[in-house]
């Protein structure tokens, strides 16, 4: 045999060669791209495969897989983009399982897809918008499912009356009221979804036990009566950071409320003091302060508790309701140049709130008192003066009373500290009680309307206060939500800037400000 060079370069010809042919990418480009196959619980042909059992949806499949069919399956709900790897799927039967939940994204990335089944499944709900980019889907099997027919299926709704897609008839296993009705039958109008929720929008640091709004030279104010400090403090609205930012302070001693009225552009504060005596002022322009120009008879009103302004025949009042043993509910009436004493009220009774109301056409004022139950006083035109007219009821610890109009029906809300509060109701020709609510340890009330809603909250000193919702049709208050406030002293609404706004003063706890915002129930 014929040798070429010795042994050792007939070895390194060799080392060479086996390192070339180890070299990666030369053995490897040889060989074919490996083809997934088909998983272990499903049987596929050329286009299509069927699985059975399946414990989760595949990650790989043969390609060109067109059409898949799910039964059996082990799984209950099914995640966010679980297709998204069967880009040509045109068929896709997910049928006789227990699904009970789908992502909002299930079937993402499915273009091409023109049938789809999810009959006899365990589904009470959709996501909304589970079919949006589904743009070429011709039919859509949802037959067989135990849909619950409320506000997350009103898109449903909704998109059957708009889409061209073939559904098959599907009917509402629930709630009662609409227990066996066709889908496709229902309208967005059958669909309550509108509702409501108040969230914390303002912390103001400081205790309050009065909150009054107004309007002045077209900007939006508040005052809050300080029992720390003893001031009035006044917060203006800042149209730009949308929140109330604090404006100016009247200096007292022991201010337990600040009532703002304004008379012929003109900005009167009346300022109820425990001590010191009550005072008057008036807001000037230049330089911008409240001046004190009446101080308001000491003799009448030795403790006061609540002032109240309204208008007779066109001329501006105010009252402010005494809790002394020696004091009177005392009227003032406006003449040119400041308010002066007109009528005393309720001596000796130790009174804790005024509420004026006009009944067919007769103002009249209800005094709460801590010694006796509310009474009813009436405009005398005649005279100028109020008359006692009538005893509401037989209720005593009645703290307050406050009135609200509903389809032109007038109720009143009397709330007690240590019993029930009671929603009475004018029969014609007196008041009826028709409802109960829990209000131990209540010092406040405050009935208030946000479009066509009509609430009430009750405060607490002991608990959560709850606000409630009026009931059409029952015509009773439903409880609505709880707010946690400490010692809730007074409430106030103010409107502005696409906002509303309740202003809740707090005796215990910082003053806060609450937004009422608008929940579509069928958006989630």
């Amino acid at each position: 045999m014929l040798e070429i060079g010795p042994r050792w370069v007939r070895l390194a010809c060799l080392s060479v060669l086996c390192l070339f042919l180890c070299l990666p990418g030369q053995s490897d480009s040889r060989r074919a791209p490996k083809i997934p196959r088909c998983p272990a619980t499903c049987s596929c042909t050329k286009d299509s495969a069927f699985c059975v059992d399946t414990k989760a949806i595949p990650k790989s499949f043969p390609p060109g897989i067109i059409s898949l069919t799910m039964v059996n399956a082990a799984f209950t709900t099914i995640p966010e983009g679980a297709f998204s790897h069967l880009h040509l799927l045109q068929f896709l039967f997910i049928e006789n399982n227990d699904i009970q939940a789908l992502s909002k994204h299930t079937f993402r990335g499915l273009k091409s897809l023109t049938h789809l089944s999810l009959s006899n499944n365990n589904l009470q709900q959709l996501p909304r918008d589970l079919f949006k980019h589904l743009d070429i889907l011709t039919d859509l099997d949802l037959r067989g499912n135990s849909f619950r027919c409320d506000c997350k299926i009103k898109w449903l709704v909704d998109w059957m009356e708009k889409t061209n897609t073939s559904v098959p008839a599907i009917y509402c296993a629930s709630p009662f009221e609409f227990q066996g009705r066709r889908i496709r039958d229902l309208t967005p109008r059958d669909f309550n979804c509108i509702s409501a929720d108040f969230a914390v929008y303002e912390t103001f640091p400081f205790h309050s036990v009065s909150v009054e709004s107004y309007e002045f030279n077209g900007d939006q104010f508040v005052a809050f009566a300080q029992p720390d400090s003893g001031f009035c403090t006044l917060y203006i609205w800042d149209h730009v950071e949308m929140v109330f930012r604090r404006f100016h302070n009247i200096t007292s001693r022991s201010a337990v409320y600040c009532k703002p009225v304004v008379i012929n552009n003109t900005l009167y504060m009346v300022v109820a003091q425990l001590f010191g005596g009550s005072h008057i002022y008036k807001w000037e322009e230049d330089p911008q302060r409240f001046v004190k120009i009446q101080d308001i008879d000491t003799s009448r009103v030795r403790k006061p508790n609540f002032v109240e302004t309204f208008q007779l025949d066109g001329e501006w009042y105010f009252v402010v309701a005494d809790s002394s043993k020696a004091g009177s509910t005392s009227i003032y009436r406006w003449y040119s140049n400041g308010f002066y004493s007109h009528q005393s009220l309720h001596p000796w009774h130790r009174d804790t709130h005024v509420e004026f109301l006009d009944v067919g056409g007769k103002p009249h004022l209800i005094l709460s008192s801590a010694s006796q139950p509310p009474v009813v006083y009436q405009w005398n035109r005649s005279q100028k003066q109020f008359a006692f007219h009538s005893q509401i009821t037989e209720l005593a610890d009645v703290q307050m009373v406050k009135h609200f109009w509903v389809r032109k029906v007038l109720y009143l809300c009397l709330t007690r500290f240590i019993g029930d509060s009671k929603i009475l109701r004018w029969e014609g020709q007196r008041f009826v009680e028709i409802q109960t609510l829990p209000s131990r340890g209540s010092m406040a009330v405050y009935p208030f309307i946000v479009g066509l809603r009509q609430y009430l909250i009750l405060g607490s000193d002991f608990s959560f206060s709850r606000v409630y919702l009026w009931d059409d049709l029952t015509q009773r208050f439903q409880p609505f939500q709880e707010l946690n406030m400490r010692a809730p002293r007074g409430f106030n609404l103010v409107s502005v800037d696409n906002k509303d706004i309740l202003l809740a003063a707090s005796f215990k706890g910082n003053t806060l400000a609450y937004q009422h915002l608008v929940v579509d129930l069928s958006a989630k």
